[in-house]
């Protein structure tokens, strides 16, 4: 089929390059959005899509919006049979997505109808699940609510952020993709309409929302941390500055610690580690980030900032 592939971010990558490298399509265009300022500099920067279609000399469409007309127009000079989506970030209307014969088939990284909408892997690792997966469903005005060609489930691992599990899922859920529209060229594939039960919505994490609760349970505080790794970035206050966290370790309740110290305490333990009281039991901190440095373990900020008497996170 002659496809136009519409994707933004890295977790898109794996799904374009497997469509490149296919004998039975032809990626024709890639659509994405617009550079962006980024860095310190500002600067503007390409995504990842758009480097990697421009290395292979694909002809790159980058509309402010997707129902721009001089967007529909060339999109229609191009006549694609079928317009693949992975993590584009814009929303479809129905003149664009009326434009491919055989539709828009996005692959969306949950297993439908849960957690429809910007943020599933983050919101799967906040609500602790143990499975997720990848689902491929044909794009409609709702939602996340088109009926689903395929899927394939994945165990999630105890101690995934939601970069790990993003770059498994992007690898894996190419190979569906693509076997996705094998199936549809074939036509021994069909979409069957998602399941009215289950549904769940997974909107798009704040900054706001990636500050830690001390008074949280420890099992919450370090599920928000990993689902807000690496993106927005979980995050607390010191002295009144900003401090970002790396994954954290629940401690079990005989660490021999105080069981009633205030949530938020830091102590550092014989053993050099860092730890700070929860609403529940204690978590040791890997890596922080404090405001304006770089990334280092938690005992070498520690030891910087000298830890005094009432010191605690807020």
């Amino acid at each position: 089929m002659r496809l136009v592939f519409a994707g933004t971010p890295v977790t898109a990558v794996p799904s374009l390059d497997l469509l490149l490298q296919s004998d039975r399509h032809e990626v024709a265009a890639v659509v994405t959005r617009p550079d962006r300022p980024a860095g310190r500099g500002r600067t503007l920067t390409p995504s990842p899509v758009k480097q990697r279609a421009t290395d292979a000399g694909i002809e790159v469409l980058t509309p402010e919006r997707a129902a721009d007309h001089d967007f529909l127009d060339r999109l229609h000079v191009i006549a694609p049979d079928c317009c693949p989506v992975v993590a584009y970030g814009a929303l479809l209307k129905p003149d664009t997505l009326a434009v491919p014969p055989r539709g828009w088939v996005n692959l969306h990284f949950s297993l439908l109808p849960q957690w429809r909408g910007a943020a599933p892997v983050q919101h799967a690792l906040l609500a602790g699940d143990d499975v997720t997966g990848a689902s491929t469903f044909l794009i409609e005005e709702g939602l996340d609510t088109g009926p689903v060609f395929g899927m394939f489930t994945t165990t999630i691992g105890s101690r995934e952020t939601t970069g790990d599990l993003l770059g498994r899922l992007a690898v894996d859920g190419a190979g569906l993709l693509l076997a996705t529209l094998d199936g549809i060229e074939d036509g021994t594939v069909s979409a069957q309409p998602q399941a009215t039960d289950g549904v769940s919505y997974a909107p798009k994490l704040s900054v706001d929302d990636a500050r830690v609760d001390w008074s949280a349970p420890a099992l919450r505080i370090d599920r928000l941390v990993r689902a807000c790794t690496p993106d927005p970035g979980a995050w607390t206050t010191f002295r009144d500055r900003r401090v970002k966290l790396g994954p954290v370790q629940p401690l079990d309740d005989d660490a021999g610690l105080a069981p009633d110290a205030e949530p938020g305490t830091i102590v550092v333990t014989g053993a050099d580690a860092v730890v700070v009281a929860t609403g529940s039991t204690w978590v040791r901190l890997d890596d922080v980030r404090p405001e304006g440095k770089p990334v280092m373990p938690a005992a070498a900020w520690l030891r910087g900032v000298r830890l005094t008497s009432g010191d605690a996170f807020k």
